[in-house]
């Protein structure tokens, strides 16, 4: 027997398997190298900020009903951005109504406002307008204020700063306003007032 031969037969096999093995090592370190998953700094880089919208409309409306199944109040945004971690609901240009039956609506604008989580709190920001329109037996009314808190489920708003009410030619001024626009309607003036009254 020649034991030269099978001596280099099996150094040769050795050979083989070690080559395999070197190149599927060489492989798997490719491998890892192009698919690598990022590391804990690369991914929290890549992470959305805390706060940052989650869904976002244009043309945003919301409507509430009342008993009877008649139209209560309205909410329009131009736009409206929600944020997940807080919940709250940011509109461009915001526009409420609060609906009577038997005298034409109220409208409150203003350029931007937020909307609580539960829809029940809407802060309107900078310059806000309310308006009523005549009607038979109804003078038309318009409010100027800045910064109001308006309640959607109980057709009420408050504000801390200066507010005008007129109905031309009549007028009232003062610092702090509330307003309740459902029947019984309210508006009253807090502090500092000043008015204008033609009597007929």
């Amino acid at each position: 027997m020649d034991y030269s031969f099978t001596s280099n037969r099996i150094f040769l096999q050795n050979i083989r398997t070690y080559a395999l093995a070197l190149v599927l090592a060489g492989f798997s370190w490719w491998a890892v190298e192009i698919f690598q998953l990022p590391d804990e700094d690369e991914s929290k880089s890549s992470e959305l900020p805390k706060h940052s919208p989650d869904y976002f409309s244009k043309g945003y409306l919301k409507k509430e009903m009342d008993e009877q199944g008649l139209v209560k109040s309205k909410l329009f945004a131009e736009e409206m951005l929600h944020y997940s971690d807080d919940g709250v609901t940011h509109m461009t240009k915001p526009e409420m109504t609060f609906y009577n039956a038997d005298t034409p609506p109220w409208i409150i604008k203003s350029e931007s406002g937020t909307l609580s989580v539960d829809g029940k709190d809407l802060l309107l920001n900078g310059q806000v307008f309310v308006n009523r329109n005549k009607a038979e037996n109804v003078k038309q009314l318009t409010i100027e204020t800045t910064n109001l808190r308006v309640k959607t489920e109980e057709s009420y708003a408050e504000g801390d700063e200066w507010a005008k009410l007129s109905s031309p030619p009549n007028w009232a001024e003062g610092i702090g306003i509330q307003m309740i626009f459902q029947k019984p309607i309210s508006l009253k003036l807090l502090a500092n007032v000043k008015s204008y009254y033609e009597r007929n």
